[in-house]
């Protein structure tokens, strides 16, 4: 049993924090909603993305379970600047703010873990630049996958993924006929193994440098 501040601080947590479910293909969180909580995925997988006045869609990222999302727009009490969509059944834990501030006045292990998570998260992105403009789409695709098994972002994640060619499509920015193709290449280069709604991860630092 655990005595202390740390012990008073998950009793918080866990009377406070509340779990919703949302279905496939459902809208959790749009676009200029007021942040009051910070979020993360328990089972399930979402997407970050934007909808231009066009109609054109860019997606930022997906977010497996363990993985968190939020922490800059609830520090900053900001509207939120993406959608959020569930890309199939998901079970989210939804932290309110009051509870995050309260975190980050009183416990050391959690702003560490805030910082890592920033930090994983800015590289993440840069790297996400890097790979739209300089690889080509085979290497797009590993490296998407290769960000979802991120052990500080997702640690809920191992060594399989539930995942769709056409989810992996949005993540990456890659059409789903060529995701086909790229995964039969990635395949036979013994990195992964791919069933259906399903890819397995054989060689993740393979993956992390493909095409590199």
């Amino acid at each position: 049993m655990v005595a202390g501040p740390a012990a008073a601080e998950r009793e918080r947590v866990l009377a406070e924090v509340e779990e919703r479910r949302f279905s496939g293909g459902s809208v959790i969180m749009r676009k200029g909603e007021l942040v009051d909580a910070w979020t993360g995925v328990i089972d399930g997988l979402v997407k970050i993305n934007v909808v231009s006045l066009s109609g054109k869609t860019a997606t930022f990222t997906g977010v497996g379970p363990g993985g968190w999302f939020g922490r800059r727009l609830t520090l900053k009490n900001e509207i939120r600047k993406y959608d959020v969509v569930a890309l199939r059944d998901t079970r989210m834990a939804w932290m309110p703010q009051q509870t995050f501030e309260f975190l980050i006045d009183t416990s050391i292990a959690f702003n560490r873990f805030l910082l890592t998570q920033l930090n994983e998260r800015l590289g993440q992105f840069i790297g996400m630049v890097e790979y739209e403009r300089l690889l080509e789409p085979d290497a797009r695709v590993a490296r998407c996958l290769a960000e979802l098994f991120n052990p500080h972002l997702y640690p809920g994640l191992r060594t399989e993924i539930e995942i769709s060619q056409e989810e992996i499509g949005y993540l990456s920015g890659v059409s789903r006929q060529r995701v086909n193709q790229a995964l039969q290449a990635l395949a036979r280069a013994g990195l992964l193994e791919v069933a259906y709604g399903r890819v397995r991860i054989l060689d993740l630092a393979e993956l992390r440098r493909y095409g590199g």
